[in-house]
């Protein structure tokens, strides 16, 4: 589940449901605004800059009023960010609330009640995604893993064997429906809901979106490419605890040359802040000077909790807290680069990579994540793999090049998770690789409902 931890979190607080035109325009601004600076070179104009990374900006800037919405080590893509307060009279769930994550609902129409899915048909319909993601979660629930994850799932009804058969049900009719509205009218028949109890106990879920970027490296250092990310060491078991800090692991300017781990490079990339986003994304792809790209996936890491690099600059006083983005953020450290070396090794969670050999990202569930249609979640409480229906407020670009919020229901399936997904309240939507996913994710961060579907008998 990757700039994962950055670019989510801080595009994510404000942008909660919004549906009217005065809200829409809204977003749009922010969003031009973004996307101005990176033509106006903040973003230092590398090839593959931070619009083309695995990320969420919650980690990144972590819980500050921000414009926006992270994976921060998880096997999945990145760490993500605190959800914006409850509304007024709300009071969020204790952790002895939260055992139960799930309660069933009575519906006479998943459609009256949330809406079609209506990206799955036409021309431009993503149903091989979703086929696709089904069968991920279908080889996954078929493996000892999934036994073992389901022995003891705390909600009466759900077990393996019951998703198992649930999703692979689903799958039929899928292949089976001609529109989204056969469709829901076929899962209406068979199929049950169970909804997240969410932050407040009456199913306020708080989304986030994430990706996967592509960030220029080298297999060899040089005056460019002078920052390594490093591969888990083969005795990281024997360890002593505490482990050695980031500052410790990679130096405090991030270049390793007294480093524990020297030997163990994977590759080195040309800019400081991007190596250290990629320890935030847990995932990327790395373009080579000779075209060619490897891809790294999360490995271990080092025990540490993440610590907030855009909350530590907005606590000195660096920037405000208000209005607090991944650009500003940016531009900050472009114009101030000696502070990298002050704020970078705050974050002492450190992650050890390894080469992943050009597969897709892959959540902690050990299978591909699919576009639009994976989601990550608090792996201790929500079912491993199973199929989900979000009701949410996503961006996707109009036709004029901008990005439009729009309300909708997606089929998908719950296949990974990260460091900021604690709780029924929180879930993280995989917008897909490269600068348009990163585009979507950067602006993600919404209220909604969260169901899982399961058959009757």
């Amino acid at each position: 589940m990757s700039l994962k931890d950055s670019l989510k979190d801080l595009l994510c607080h404000r942008f909660r449901h919004r549906s009217d035109q005065s809200d829409q325009s809204e977003l749009r601004a922010k969003f031009d605004h973004l996307a101005t600076n990176r033509r106006s070179g903040h973003h230092a104009a590398p090839k593959f800059g931070y619009w083309g990374a695995v990320f969420s900006l919650s980690s990144l800037l972590g819980s500050v009023a921000l414009s926006g919405s992270t994976f921060s080590g998880s096997p999945a893509l990145a760490q993500r960010s605190t959800p914006p307060p409850l509304h007024q009279g709300e009071t969020p769930l204790s952790p002895s609330e939260q055992r139960i994550p799930l309660r069933p609902v009575q519906a006479r129409s998943i459609a009256s009640l949330l809406g079609l899915d209506e990206q799955l048909f036409g021309q431009s319909g993503d149903r091989r995604n979703l086929l696709q993601s089904i069968d991920h979660s279908l080889r996954y629930l078929q493996s000892p893993a999934a036994a073992t994850a389901y022995q003891n799932y705390p909600v009466a009804g759900i077990t393996r064997d019951r998703v198992l058969r649930s999703v692979r049900r689903f799958r039929q009719l899928v292949t089976q429906a001609r529109s989204a509205r056969e469709l829901a009218t076929l899962v209406d028949r068979e199929f049950t809901l169970y909804q997240s109890i969410g932050r407040d106990g009456n199913g306020d879920v708080f989304f986030t979106g994430y990706y996967e970027p592509i960030y220029r490296a080298s297999r060899t250092p040089s005056a460019t490419y002078r920052y390594p990310i490093y591969r888990e060491p083969a005795d990281l078991a024997s360890w002593r605890t505490p482990m050695p800090t980031r500052e410790i692991l990679e130096g405090k300017d991030g270049q390793g040359t007294n480093s524990p781990l020297r030997g163990q490079e994977i590759a080195w990339l040309s800019d400081r802040l991007e190596a250290f986003l990629v320890h935030i994304q847990g995932s990327a792809r790395l373009q080579l000077p000779d075209g060619n790209v490897i891809t790294v996936g999360y490995a271990n890491h080092n025990g540490y909790g993440y610590t907030s690099v855009g909350r530590e600059l907005a606590k000195d006083g660096k920037l405000p807290f208000e209005g607090l983005t991944l650009p500003v953020m940016i531009r900050y450290f472009r114009q101030n680069p000696q502070e990298l070396d002050n704020y970078l090794p705050r974050n002492t969670r450190f992650i050890f990579f390894r080469e992943t050999f050009g597969a897709p990202a892959t959540g902690t569930l050990g299978v591909p994540v699919t576009p639009d249609r994976s989601i990550a979640t608090d792996r201790s409480l929500m079912p491993h793999g199973a199929l989900a229906l979000v009701n949410t407020t996503l961006p996707y670009a109009s036709a004029d090049g901008r990005v439009v919020n729009r309300n909708v229901s997606r089929f998908v399936l719950d296949q990974d998770t990260g460091s900021a997904m604690i709780g029924p309240g929180r879930a993280d939507y995989f917008m897909g690789t490269g600068p348009i996913a990163g585009n979507r994710a950067g602006v993600t961060g919404s209220r909604g409902r969260l169901y899982y579907l399961l058959l009757r008998n």
